[in-house]
């Protein structure tokens, strides 16, 4: 089992930041056997679709370059110009067979571990500039598993090479016996399923080595049940930083809320359990706004204030519950309670203009009614 270095075990898949973080410093699971197997595997099978016509035309290339007047021979610049044309016309011909390797090699890398570019594994690193580190990682368990997976190819590859010379030795005598052109496409042809053999012999390293890739890597990145912790802290802060946040954040809510009480129209109590401050503006049409509103501790600080700055005190504990269980903080009231706050608000307006009326203190008002679902017992 893989330890960190504080020695405990990993036993944990690696969470979703720790990939992330793997794949930009260039850790993904890649096979080179696999690779190597679709390369020569699709390699082969163009060359049985383009071999023939490949072989045919670098003959052609080679006839023409070698088919030269003398004075051809002795001017420098037409053999200058005649290199260049056969480097090109070479090139033609092969470029498609090129752009099939090219493919190949990136679909395949891309069907294990998928695209990455990182540019974090292009730094350079001093510790693999370290000669011992180096010595480490060839004698050490990822080096050894390499080398059995060369010498596995080597074996496996030259086996099967020796089996099909042998089955063929009389087809390459008399291979020499044809005319020229004729030869060499049926050889193409040939070397092209010779080709596909031997890649296919190549099936079983592959198959091996790339569940054994993934599986390497997955383990590689396992994390101990002590570095996700870490991790979470990171991501979310501790337990205790999250909790002054949240304390600082009702901090200051409570300091804005407690800055709308003075402007309240009415601050409805339980009398001394609950405390919500209500704010009516005619003029917009709406309904009634929530403006603050709290329990216990909070609840007596607004009715302080609203005390301090002669706001209407009234004692209704049904209609007081009701609204602080379904209404938050800049809400309108629900629809249901609209009846019995306007009893309030009407009953607070008539107060308001008697001379003398005392606001000191919550004024009992119990001449609402409040629908079912809205009741709270606490």
């Amino acid at each position: 089992m893989a330890e960190n270095e504080q020695g405990q075990e990993k036993t944990e898949d690696a969470t979703a930041k720790k990939l992330t973080d793997a794949r930009k410093k260039g850790q993904v699971p890649r096979s080179r056997e696999y690779n190597t197997f679709f390369m020569m595997t699709m390699g082969a099978a163009g060359l049985l679709f383009m071999g023939a016509d490949i072989a045919r035309g670098l003959m052609g290339v080679i006839f023409s370059g070698f088919s030269l007047q003398r004075k051809e021979i002795f001017d420098p610049n037409y053999m200058l110009d005649l290199f260049w044309q056969t480097i090109l016309e070479s090139v033609h011909m092969l470029m498609p067979f090129f752009m099939l390797l090219l493919f190949v090699a990136i679909a395949s890398s891309l069907t294990i571990g998928g695209w990455n570019f990182a540019v974090g594994a292009m730094k350079p690193k001093p510790s693999k500039m370290n000669p011992l580190a180096g010595l480490k990682r060839i004698f050490g368990p990822k080096g050894l598993v390499e080398l059995f997976k060369a010498l596995a190819k080597f074996f496996v590859v030259a086996i099967v090479a020796v089996i099909l010379m042998e089955m063929n030795a009389e087809w390459l005598v008399a291979l020499g016996a044809q005319p020229h052109e004729p030869a060499l496409a049926e050889m193409g042809r040939e070397l092209a399923w010779f080709f596909i053999y031997l890649s296919l012999s190549l099936f079983v390293i592959a198959a091996v080595d790339a569940p054994f890739q993934l599986w390497d890597n997955k383990n590689q990145l396992k994390m101990s049940k002590d570095e996700i912790k870490q991790e979470h802290k990171g991501q979310e802060g501790s337990p205790e930083t999250k909790a002054r946040v949240r304390q600082a954040q009702r901090d200051m809510a409570n300091k804005r809320m407690m800055t709308e009480v003075p402007d309240a129209d009415v601050v409805i109590t339980n009398p001394t359990h609950y405390a919500i401050a209500l704010k009516y503006d005619q003029t917009a049409g709406g309904a009634p706004i929530v403006v603050a509103k709290g329990a216990d501790l909070v609840a007596a600080k607004i009715r302080a204030i609203a005390a301090e700055n002669r706001v209407p005190l009234l004692s209704s504990p049904a209609l007081a519950r009701a609204i602080f269980h379904s209404t938050e903080i800049d809400d309108e009231i629900p629809a249901a309670l609209y009846v019995a706050v306007a009893k309030v608000l009407a009953y607070v307006f008539q107060l308001a203009g008697k001379p003398g009326t005392d606001f000191s203190s919550p004024i009992p008002f119990e001449d609402v009614t409040i629908p079912e679902e809205f009741r709270r017992d606490d």
